[in-house]
């Protein structure tokens, strides 16, 4: 036989660079040094426990979990065996399964892989979302990992439905052609409640334009919408009206909006930024469009009286893009559903404010209730308070200290930074600054009579009215002010103030929240932020803020020293 020749086409390292590339493999370990067997058996015992049960806060060092400059983990944390085995299968894998399931059950994995395709929104956050879980989520254990989550799968399972929606009638992905889809398919602004097209809701998707391409991926990733930001910029418009408008009117200027509907129903809140990227999208879109106004003087009984109007003139403009009449059954039935929600949200803030048993941390319920409450009605919505009622009532009748190391009951209010939503649960590790309610989250409290159409109008003009952004930050002083109320109802010690720094409104009422904070000597932290722009504010700055008034103003110390100062500009 004949010997075979052969060459390899691998460089083999120098033995001068083996070494180090050894040390930097060496580092991915742990050092052998710092394995320190149990010296007696009261240490073996706590080894023990603390592998049970999972190490108690004062131990976790959950910063030290972090890669440097990303904010994501080196490894998973660990809860303990019970909680640690739940996060996998109930939360990772539950929901990357379901994510699966919703794509399969609301379009299929092909129209799912053209608008994945086609729009970037879309492609930056699909994957991330269980970073986003990790972040809401971190350092929670027992009843309240369990409803938090539960509140996370929701909003996941509306989100996929939303964009499977918009996917299906889309006539981008479907070269040029109005489908059915597109044809039985209603856009409007995000900011528009989803109620009022109710009476359409068997025949027509109400599906809002800018809910997951812009305030979604917010916050699933923070860097998502910068680009939109920059685009309508590069066209001449200035940096300093609101960030949310810029990124909204962003989307239609780099062509990232699926034309899935024949008309379109727009609205002024929560400024006149929203006035002028709608006129930018009309210019885009080119279909019929009707503009249903929010009033700033709401409280005024003509005013009321307008706004029901307004609602009225839609519900023709509605008939006459659509021919189909308006169906009173089917909105007093929705009505009554939503009620139903409205009802359980009383509820579980009548538990918050009166007890230490309420089992939500502050990003979920913040985040469920305003996608809960604007989108309006859904299955979903429905399931998951089931789910969470069952886990409420373990906690109360069993009186469950669901946050153990809250040191002080922070209200949070104002317009929060959609970037960092997750600061709350960073602030409650590090500091125990419990987040126990938002001022979105309080827009809505009322539910809507159903006994006669007028009745019902005039209710509907007012939640209508009382908005996200609109009610409390533009609606007149003693709106505003509702702070002090809220405060005392859920037995507030401190607020946390966010400054959104390109909000002309807000800007204008800070000397008068000053003065009113020293005269009822309030602990409040100025949280300033550019609604989904991290680069004008950073999320660590925001930190060092709270790091700082946490240590010169209230004198206390870290609960979690390893969560101070870390980078995470380049994660999610």
């Amino acid at each position: 036989m004949k010997s075979l020749d052969i060459k390899l086409n691998v460089e083999l390292p120098k033995l001068s660079e083996l070494g180090g590339k050894l040390k930097e493999a060496a580092k991915l370990f742990p050092d052998p040094k710092n394995i320190r067997l149990p010296k007696n058996l009261d240490e073996a015992k706590k080894a023990a426990h603390d592998f049970w049960y999972g190490k108690p806060h004062g131990e976790r060092r959950l910063g030290d979990l972090y890669v440097e400059k990303t904010g994501l983990y080196k490894h998973r944390e660990w809860r303990g065996v019970k909680d640690t085995f739940y996060y996998f299968h109930m939360i990772w894998l539950y929901n990357y399964a379901n994510m699966v399931a919703d794509i399969m059950k609301f379009g299929g994995p092909v129209i799912f892989a053209k608008g994945l395709w086609r729009y970037r929104w879309m492609g930056q956050t699909y994957l991330p979302v269980l970073h986003w879980f990790d972040r809401g989520l971190e350092g929670m254990r027992g009843e309240a990992l369990r409803a938090s989550a539960w509140h996370y799968r929701a909003m996941v399972c509306v989100t996929i439905n939303q964009f499977m929606n918009m996917f299906n009638a889309d006539a981008k992905l479907h070269n040029g052609a109005h489908n059915d889809a597109w044809h039985h398919s209603i856009a409007h602004k995000e900011t528009v409640w989803g109620g009022v097209f109710y009476p359409w809701s068997d025949k027509f998707k109400n599906i809002p334009m800018e809910m997951i391409p812009y305030f979604v991926t917010c916050h699933v990733n923070n860097h998502t919408v910068l680009n939109y930001i920059d685009a309508v910029q590069s066209i001449g418009l200035p940096g300093d009206p609101c960030p949310m408008c810029q990124a909204e009117a962003g989307l239609f200027v780099l062509d990232d909006m699926p034309d899935y509907a024949p008309f379109v129903v727009t609205t002024n809140e929560a400024c006149d930024g929203s006035v002028a990227s709608t006129a930018i999208q009309d210019w885009f879109l080119n279909v019929p469009l009707f503009a249903l106004p929010q009033p700033m003087q709401f409280d005024d009984p003509l005013v009321q009286e307008h706004c029901a109007n307004e609602i009225r003139e839609l519900w023709k403009f509605i008939e006459e893009q659509t021919g189909v009449p308006f169906n009173w059954e089917l909105l007093k039935e929705k009505l009554e559903r939503q009620n139903e929600l409205q009802r359980f949200e009383w509820e579980k803030w009548d538990v918050d404010a009166k007890t230490n048993h309420y089992p939500i941390n502050g990003v979920a319920q913040a985040l469920y209730r305003i996608y809960q409450s604007q989108y309006g009605d859904h299955y979903i919505w429905h399931d998951t308070d089931k789910k969470v009622g069952k886990i409420l009532t373990k906690c109360v009748e069993q009186k469950i200290d669901t946050f153990p190391k809250t040191r002080h009951r922070v209200i949070a209010w104002s317009c929060a930074p959609l970037y960092y939503s997750n600061w709350c649960t960073w602030a409650y590790n590090c500091w125990g600054l419990n987040t126990v309610i938002n001022m979105d989250s309080l827009m809505f409290d009322m539910t809507i009579r159903t006994d006669t159409l007028d009745n019902c109008v005039m209710d509907m003009a007012r939640y209508h009215e009382w908005a996200p952004m609109r009610r409390m930050a533009v609606g007149g002083m003693h709106h505003i002010f509702e702070l002090w109320d809220y405060m005392e109802r859920f037995n507030c010690d401190m607020v946390m103030m966010y400054d959104q720094l390109q909000c002309k409104g807000m800007q204008g009422v800070v000397g008068l929240f000053e003065d009113e904070f020293r005269k009822r000597n309030i602990h409040a932290i100025w949280m300033p932020h550019a609604l989904p722009d991290k680069r004008t504010v950073s999320r660590a700055e925001i930190r060092r803020i709270i790091n700082d008034y946490m240590t010169t103003v209230m004198h206390e110390e870290p609960l979690d020293p390893s969560l101070l100062e870390f980078d995470d500009d380049m994660s999610w």
